[in-house]
Order: structure tokens, then C-alpha cells, then sequence
């Protein structure tokens, strides 16, 4: 096998929540495009059947499938779908999320369980199905933030705190699952990418950010596509229960 070997996923099969928009499509494009067939999941069908084009057109498989990571069942029903339309799961990317920008002496308790329920038990959900279903091994990546390792000028306690928790759940899989199951759980940190997340957030934030990344641009979104695509091929093969931050350097600063 040689270096650039390791990096295809001819024969692998994927799942992606949060694939309507954003960064989901980017990572659904990105597994495609390295050979992976793909299950996509998110709430959006409509949306969703936009990227379900996009990755048969790349000559891939990809079945689309309403999802809301928030409901247990969901989950299992997406794994489900994907076994049985492809006849197993090797990768889980674990990227449906919402955020907010409340101040902390406003937010509701509903607004605040609701970011919960879908950043981080969500999560949680469609790992527990993944790793019952990925009977020959396979590898989970949890899309968190760096607004779980430091702040970004917004008031986002709900989201900042489940991107942190993420660290802790892929630590703890990644233990639990890694030897036992055969199945790496790590974990990417985005930092400022434009997508439909940001746009809700005040007109011009993300350009008053970038004197904090020492690249002094926004990332684009195919450059963490493949920093995906490495983490769940064999070329990360000795990766475990890390998170990388993919931010230009903001975390540094």
C-alpha cells in the first residue's frame, strides 16, 4: 500500500448527519469524492435530496433520509437505512448542529436544552448506533468548535458548552470503543468557515474575527473535507480520541 493509498475510501461506507447545508455537504462531497458511498441525514429533505444528487454524481451510492439527531430513534433508523442499502458502516460524521447567540441572563431553558439536545446528545445517539451496526470496526468524527476551546466574541454559552462537551464524549468513546470494537472516535474543531451558522450572526462578524487567525483569511470548506477524509482513512489509522483544531491558528493566538 502506498501513502497516497491510504488515503482512499474505495469500499467504505459513510454516514452524514447535518448533510442539507454547510459544511455537511462539503463533507458528503469530500467522502464521495475519495470513494465512499454515502448515507445522508438531516432534517431538510428537500435540501437534502440537493446533496444526494451531488454525491451520485460523483459516481458514488447515497440514500437521503429525515433525520433528527435529537430523537433516538432517528438515529437508529438512519444506521439502519444505511446497513441496508449498503450492507454496512465504516464512518460516522457526526455534524447536524444549531447555535445560538443569547445572553446568558435571557436564554431560556428551552433554547438552552434544545442547542443540548441536538449538538450533544445528538451526537451521543448516533455514535451508540453506529457502533452497534460497525461490526468491522470503523471510525467516528464529531464535528465540535473552537468555540469549545476558547470564545469568539458572541454570547453562545449553549453552544460553546456542547462543543466543549464533545471533547469529553470523544475522549471517552474513543477509550471505551478503540480496542474493544475497533471503531477510532476523534474529533474536529472547525474555526471560522462561512456557512449558514454564521450568516445568522451579526452582519460582518465573521471579517471582525479574522485579526485573531494567523492565516488572516477564513478557512474553505474543501480544506477541511480533507482534513476528514485523512482522520477516517487509513492514513489517520493511529489517530485516537484527539481533537484537531482546523482554524488557521486562531487557537494559538
Amino acid at each position: 500500500m502506498t501513502v497516497m493509498d491510504r488515503f482512499s475510501l474505495a469500499g467504505k461506507v459513510a454516514i452524514v448527519t447535518g448533510a442539507s447545508s454547510g459544511l455537511g455537504v462539503a463533507f458528503a462531497k469530500g467522502l464521495a469524492e475519495a470513494g465512499a458511498d454515502v448515507a445522508l441525514g438531516a432534517r431538510r429533505v428537500d435540501r437534502l435530496e440537493q446533496t444526494r444528487k451531488l454525491v451520485e454524481g460523483l459516481g458514488r451510492g447515497a440514500i437521503a433520509v429525515a433525520t433528527d439527531v435529537a430523537k433516538p430513534e432517528d438515529c437508529e433508523a438512519l444506521v439502519q437505512a444505511a446497513v441496508a442499502e449498503f450492507g454496512a458502516v465504516d464512518i460516522l460524521v457526526n455534524n447536524a448542529g444549531i447555535g445560538t447567540a443569547v445572553p446568558g441572563t435571557k436564554e431560556t431553558p428551552e433554547d438552552f436544552r434544545e442547542v443540548v439536545d441536538v449538538n450533544l446528545n445528538g451526537c451521543y445517539w448516533m455514535a451508540q448506533s453506529f457502533a452497534r451496526a460497525a461490526t468491522r470496526g470503523g471510525s467516528i468524527v464529531n464535528i465540535g468548535s473552537v468555540l469549545g476551546l476558547t470564545t469568539a466574541g458572541l454570547p453562545q454559552a449553549a453552544y460553546s458548552a456542547t462543543k466543549a462537551g464533545l471533547l469529553g464524549l470523544t475522549r471517552d468513546l474513543a477509550q471505551q470503543w478503540g480496542g474493544r470494537k475497533s471503531i477510532r472516535v476523534n474529533c474536529i474543531a472547525p474555526g471560522f468557515f462561512a456557512s449558514e451558522m454564521s450568516d445568522q450572526y451579526l452582519p460582518g462578524y465573521l471579517d471582525s474575527q479574522l485579526p485573531r487567525v494567523v492565516l488572516g483569511r477564513m478557512g474553505d470548506p474543501e480544506e477541511l473535507a480533507a482534513t476528514l477524509v485523512w482522520m477516517v482513512s487509513d492514513a489517520g489509522g493511529y489517530v485516537v480520541g484527539q481533537t484537531l483544531a482546523v482554524d488557521g491558528g486562531v487557537t494559538i493566538t
